[in-house]
């Protein structure tokens, strides 16, 4: 076919440089000219391969999970028989299901373990441990581990972290043979790279594709590696490669309406794949830093109206009372823009490099504050308990708001001295009422303001004078408490 269509090309080029009076003899001398001229650019072919799957494939196994009867959902009983063995034959969970009238079926014991799905992993050493989804094994009560060579292995669940949905398990063998781990920030865009794994519970099937994008946030704790490499169901927990035999990353999850591939697949970066499972084998949990804080992305409006410059770090929205950044003197409404030093240039990277740092931690994060920057020791907390929130109860005489403070939609009065101490803040308006702008941007009656147009506020008189100095051609920054969180939120005035 191919040389039929060549042909079919030839003779219509030699049909139009005829037209263009050229012989027949110059047509023939052009083939080997761009041959030549090829050669000279480095044409680039596709890539092959097959030494990358016999390399890579025997360290990627199949993962089968299990559940007792006992605790299978009634939904399963009822499902049409024939469907039901569809998905247990593929290793498909089964979906739930409006209950049907059963039809008569043997017995099964109570205790007999069935299959609830079937995943992919890959060996991370020669002894046994392996490296899988944490959705793979979650709620199994049998993990089962096929290799290559179709040995099966009773898998122990050594730990399983949901956030990054990294789990590792342990099977008893000795000389298995382990990948090799990649570093994922040497990854391009555009670059090849290639899956192995058991879609729809077909093991040991390949698939190829190039790396689409990078750091994409699609979880809080993980930049994903986007890829065109076909990925569905069985593909989870299965090793991404690049093209030097190396595990770059772990397959994950993919975009679809359709519950199957679409073009759009994502896989978690090995270096944050081998940090967590390093504390899934140490202790079988992961522990991460927290400082206690709310926070979103920086607008272009935020940035503006505090003269920032260019939208960027972590805006802190709200500080939990007693956390570790309330702690540092960390404010609703400053600008997290480092952290130990790195930039925080988006609000999905201060997550990540909080909750990669060991909890007991003495840190330093720089916030972005009334137009500098200040830099604010703090030390990272693993879990804060829970705290009662605290909403003031007594009942003061309303004082009238100025006309500038109503156009915001504000009406506020003074604090007494014991909503000041159980606030814990030295000064401060209380929020009477909140309607139109104020109301937009968040306000509700009850909050206390305690700063607004980057001027703290004490009392009425302060809170009026700010605001009538504020530019209402640009949103109004207000610096607020509710209960035990103080917050930040924009005002825009109407023009």
């Amino acid at each position: 076919m191919s040389k039929v269509n060549g042909g079919v090309k030839v003779r219509n080029w030699a049909v139009s440089l005829a037209l263009l009076g050229v012989g027949a003899s110059s047509l023939l001398a052009v083939p080997p000219v761009m041959a030549q001229s090829a050669s000279a650019q480095g044409v680039r072919v596709l890539p092959d391969f097959t030494d990358l799957v016999d390399q890579v494939g025997p360290s990627v196994v199949n993962i089968r999970t299990l559940e007792k009867a006992s605790s299978r959902s009634d939904a399963a009983n009822g499902m049409d028989e024939d469907m039901l063995e569809f998905f247990r034959r593929f290793g498909l969970p089964v979906p739930n299901v409006p209950r049907q009238a059963p039809r008569q079926q043997k017995p099964q014991p109570d205790e007999e373990a069935q299959p609830r799905g079937v995943g992919s992993g890959f060996i991370l050493t020669a002894d046994g441990y392996i490296m899988t989804n944490a959705h793979v094994v979650e709620s199994a009560d049998e993990v089962m581990v096929t290799l290559t060579d179709k040995r099966e292995f009773k898998a122990r669940i050594v730990g399983a972290d949901k956030r990054t949905d990294v789990a590792v398990v342990k099977i008893e063998a000795a000389g298995l043979p382990a990948v090799r781990i990649g570093d994922a920030n040497r990854l391009k865009v555009g670059e090849w790279v290639m899956a192995i794994g058991s879609p729809f519970g077909l093991e040991n099937t390949v698939t190829a594709g190039i790396v689409s994008a990078k750091q994409r946030d699609t979880g809080d704790y993980l930049p994903f590696i986007q890829t065109d490499v076909a990925i569905n169901p069985g593909n989870s927990g299965g090793p991404l490669i690049n093209m030097r035999g190396e595990v770059v990353g772990m397959n994950s999850q993919i975009y679809s309406r359709s519950g199957g591939f679409m073009g759009i697949s994502f896989a978690i970066p090995m270096d944050e794949a081998i940090r967590v499972s390093d504390q899934l084998r140490a202790t079988g949990r992961v522990s991460r830093g927290r400082i206690g804080v709310q926070i979103e992305q920086v607008t272009k409006d935020v940035a503006e109206s505090i003269g920032l410059g260019k939208p960027s770090g972590a805006l802190v929205r709200g500080v939990e009372v007693g956390s570790p950044a309330e702690k540092a003197g960390v404010e609703a409404g400053d600008i997290i823009v480092r952290f130990d030093g790195r930039p925080i240039d988006k609000s999905a990277d201060l997550p990540r490099v909080v909750g990669n740092t060991k909890p007991g931690t003495h840190s330093m994060v720089t916030v972005f504050r009334r137009g500098s920057t200040k830099d604010l020791a703090i030390t990272i907390a693993e879990v804060e308990p829970d705290t009662a929130t605290a909403k003031p109860s007594d009942k003061e005489e309303k004082s009238k708001s100025s006309s500038a403070a109503q156009s915001l939609g504000l009406m506020v009065s003074e604090l007494s001295a014991a909503q000041k101490k159980q606030l814990k803040i030295k000064g401060g308006v209380k929020v009477d009422a909140a309607s139109d702008a104020a109301a937009r941007a968040g306000l509700r009656e009850g909050d206390v303001i305690v700063g607004i147009a980057n001027t703290e506020i004490t009392s009425v008189k302060e809170f009026e004078t700010a605001v009538g100095k504020a530019d209402r051609s640009k949103p109004i920054n207000v610096l607020f408490r509710r209960g035990e969180w103080a917050q930040y939120a924009l005002i825009r005035p109407a023009r």
